[in-house]
């Protein structure tokens, strides 16, 4: 019989009750990095493993919702919630025939599936997303909104992302719980030319020995090819410890085992943690008049004006010393134009040249985190830095980190 109270023993036996399999999307070439964060957090089980493309952990679901709410450098969390082979639709039909989907979506949530398929005899995503689609709704068609808890989560997205992932015939089944992608702190509005991801900012920052609260007095950041502030703002959450989803809200929140009081737990527990520098330290400045201004206004906005410091100058005209008070070198972050959405290569390189050439002025000893698209020019750098590749909006980029000397 179908009633609220069985399926929310059902619920709690099969979902909240069991430990079940995660996988952390993030860019491939920062899966350790990903991995490293992921174990560092208080999770009850840490079964963990790096694999192309991300992180596959266990845990329960409030670790899922700990992930997403803590990790910087990953895309999305997924939660699997089915494996099985099939070769045929046949097959397929009779596989998902009575799979409980109302343990893990509400009747008046939309799915959109999205579906990968490789050395697989079933691969027409559109015919293998309209199976999903049409086994979804007529489970879903024997039980009604009143049966689930109701939610009060604000502004979320009545829509569930579903990922199939089909390879030599053997179907992958996960549900999305992030929602929008991770990048999205629910800080910054505006966008620009080539933005940055915040997670690839982070990483960035972190493999660079960002550590802000660990060294007294604190370590300046300076940012001075600023754009749309994506390293600033992202250096300011880490200086506050403010956790990367603590402003957003997540498609977990619309699961039929979504509890309010355990979310709202661990973003009180992060609270705690929560720091206000004495001063600024971080220093964004751009040559563009309307980033600058639109950068203060989201660090107005974000109270976050305690922490970052904005100003409209060209980078060739900055002086680090004028802001460093402290006489101890700290970290320049840069991400010039690469040549391919703004300006041509010839302009990329001659830029990056003079680049090197105001760093070995102006910045000696100072840690530096600079980003470019051809890994040649790493050769060209007056100074020795480790590199690190990795895949951002379809370009094969290279990190240089390491201090200037």
């Amino acid at each position: 019989m179908k009633t609220k109270s069985s399926l929310s023993k059902r619920i709690k036996r099969h979902v909240t009750g069991r430990e079940r399999d995660f996988f952390a999307v993030t860019a491939p070439g920062l899966e350790k990095l990903c991995f490293d964060e992921l174990t560092s957090l208080p999770l009850s089980p840490k079964h963990a493993i790096t694999v192309p493309g991300g992180v596959e952990f266990k845990g329960s679901v409030l670790d899922c919702y700990l992930a997403n709410l803590r990790l910087r450098t990953a895309g999305r969390i997924l939660m699997r919630v089915c494996m099985f082979k099939a070769s045929n639709f046949g097959q397929l039909e009779k596989k998902m025939a009575d799979f409980p989907w109302e343990l893990f979506l509400r009747p008046d949530v939309s799915p959109d599936i999205s579906v990968s398929s490789r050395k697989s005899r079933l691969y027409h995503s559109e015919a293998i997303s309209g199976r999903f689609l049409t086994n979804i709704s007529d489970r879903l068609a024997g039980f009604s909104s009143d049966m689930y808890p109701s939610q009060e989560t604000g502004n979320v997205s009545r829509g569930q992302q579903i990922f199939v992932r089909v390879s030599d015939d053997r179907f992958t089944v996960s549900i999305d719980s992030s929602g929008e992608n991770l990048y999205k702190r629910g800080i910054k509005k505006q966008g620009g030319t080539a933005p940055l991801r915040e997670t690839i900012a982070a990483a960035a920052l972190k493999l660079a020995g960002y550590v802000p609260g660990e060294m007294l007095p604190e370590e300046i950041l300076i940012d001075p090819m600023c754009g749309t502030g994506t390293f600033s703002l992202e250096g300011a959450l880490m200086a506050a410890n403010i956790p990367p989803g603590y402003l957003r809200n997540f498609a977990f929140m619309e699961w039929p085992c979504f509890r309010p009081r355990q979310w709202n737990y661990l973003r009180r527990e992060s609270e705690k943690y929560l720091r206000v520098p004495d001063k600024p330290s971080i220093f964004a400045s751009d040559k563009d008049n309307a980033a600058c201004d639109a950068l203060e206004k989201v660090v107005s906005k974000s109270h976050l004006a305690d922490i970052i410091q904005v100003s409209c100058q060209d980078f060739f005209d900055f002086s680090p010393s004028k802001r460093n008070r402290t006489g101890t070198p700290g970290l320049v972050v840069l991400n010039p134009p690469y040549g391919h959405r703004i300006g041509t290569q010839g302009e990329s390189r001659k830029l990056f040249h003079d680049i090197s050439g105001k760093l070995e002025k102006d910045y000696m000893n100072w840690k530096i985190a600079l980003i470019t698209s051809d890994r040649h020019l790493v050769q060209k750098l007056p100074f020795k830095l480790k590199s690190y590749r990795f895949s951002h909006g379809g370009l094969k980029l290279t990190l240089l980190v390491g201090r200037i000397t």
